[in-house]
């Protein structure tokens, strides 16, 4: 059964980033038709982030199995945060989830993101996911403390930002400032925007295959100046007037 329609533009748009994930596609893209299926119709939107090895040939295969498969490719790597906003640029749906594409992000808890950001209302601008049962002891410790000191810093009253799963409108996402990285400030941003943002415990899991290509932006020592930069935007932020069109005056 197709979950795309040619008339009906989707309900979601997932959007996948990946760089020399080969192994683990075909098996996250049955995990994500299958989790979205209730969804429908729906879109998964894969970016491929300058691979070189078979994930471009990969994703082509799977295309004509998965009418909702959709695959945009970067002739360089720009990075996740430049591969997200390429999936959500090109994204035909008002509603975006983001996971990782190693397989460590479970694709069942979108549909409870989804849901969580529904309920919210039009106040909600992101669900976030916080992960739980996290693999690796170090990993952990560092992200702990880069959590932690984000948090502090920024008061964005969220445990875990470097969680791949997420499901926001595409409209706020779209008013945040871009730059590298921008996916680990969401929460901060999103709320600077004067929108809300509600959180969901999802489960971590290890990758399918290989290693790790993204990740090392959760480090406090790499994220430092993204840090101050993020401050800096949200001690500049001022409410913008409300703007409404005057109509003409009826010609006597």
């Amino acid at each position: 059964m197709s979950m795309i329609s040619e008339t009906e533009p989707p309900r979601l748009s997932v959007v996948v980033p990946v760089k020399n994930e080969a192994g683990n596609i075909a098996a996250l893209v049955a995990e994500i038709g299958h989790a979205c299926h209730n969804l429908a119709p729906f879109e998964v939107i894969y970016v491929d982030d300058g691979s070189t090895d078979t994930t471009l040939a990969t994703l082509r295969g799977l295309q004509a199995k998965h009418p909702w498969l959709r695959v945009v490719r970067h002739d360089r790597s720009g990075g996740q945060s430049a591969a997200v906003r390429s999936g959500v640029l090109r994204a035909r749906a008002p509603v975006i989830a983001t996971l990782d594409g190693d397989g460590q992000n479970d694709p069942s808890f979108i549909p409870v993101l989804f849901a969580a950001l529904d309920q919210g209302g039009a106040g909600v601008g992101l669900a976030q996911g916080q992960r739980i049962g996290r693999k690796g002891a170090w990993k952990q410790f560092q992200s702990r403390i880069a959590n932690g000191v984000r948090g502090k810093i920024l008061k964005d009253a969220t445990r875990d930002t470097g969680c791949g799963l997420k499901v926001f409108r595409r409209e706020v996402y779209l008013a945040l400032p871009y730059f590298d990285a921008l996916h680990r400030f969401m929460p901060a941003l999103v709320t600077r925007e004067g929108f809300g943002v509600v959180h969901r415990d999802v489960v971590d899991r290890p990758r399918f295959t290989g290693r790790s290509n993204y990740g090392m932006f959760d480090r406090l020592w790499v994220g430092i100046l993204d840090l101050a930069g993020v401050w800096w935007l949200i001690r500049r932020r001022r409410p913008a007037p409300r703007a409404e069109d005057v109509p003409q005056s009826e010609t006597r």
